[in-house]
């Protein structure tokens, strides 16, 4: 049975990644719509915008802070193994660490990267090639984390159950 300190921390996980889940899946199902609607270069101006945005304590506490807890739920788990929702709790663990914040470090982060890089150059052909390029990468990549961040966050709530 999962409980005392252990039990907040796998309920916190279960909260912050759905809160991940949840940014997730807004720029799947209407930000990256709305922002694909846009000519190219306001669309990349945008996107650019919100990349900086998007790094701030608000959402570093909850993108990061669902991994740390992530990883010391694994940790603990491993050391107490408890009788009940171990399986669920490696699993919600992998998903976050690898589905969310793995496909966000390795694809996501090297895609805004680049579309940082065509600042200034927003008007060319060639940005605007390389903007319908990104929107159906990106947005592909982001259902990913979104649908690993909802199974996370499931994976934890059966393990409470």
């Amino acid at each position: 049975m999962i409980e005392g300190p252990y039990f907040v921390l796998v309920v916190l996980a279960a909260l912050w990644c759905g809160v991940a889940a949840g940014v997730f899946v807004a720029f799947s199902t209407f930000v990256m719509r709305g922002l694909g609607a846009l000519p190219a270069a306001r669309g990349i101006a945008a996107m650019n915008s919100i990349n900086v945005a998007a790094v701030n304590p608000a959402f570093m506490i909850v993108f990061m802070g669902a991994a740390v807890l992530c990883a010391v739920i694994a940790v603990v788990t491993f050391v107490l193994w408890p009788d009940e929702g171990t399986v669920e709790l490696l699993l919600g663990c992998v998903l976050y660490l690898v589905g969310s914040f793995g496909v966000t470090v390795v694809a996501n982060i090297p895609r805004n990267d680049a579309l940082a890089k065509l600042a200034g150059d927003e008007e060319s052909e060639r940005a605007a090639a390389q903007w319908r390029t990104y929107l159906s990468e990106w947005a592909r990549w982001n259902h990913i984390r979104g649908g690993a961040a909802i199974a996370a966050s499931a994976s934890f709530v059966l393990a409470l159950t």
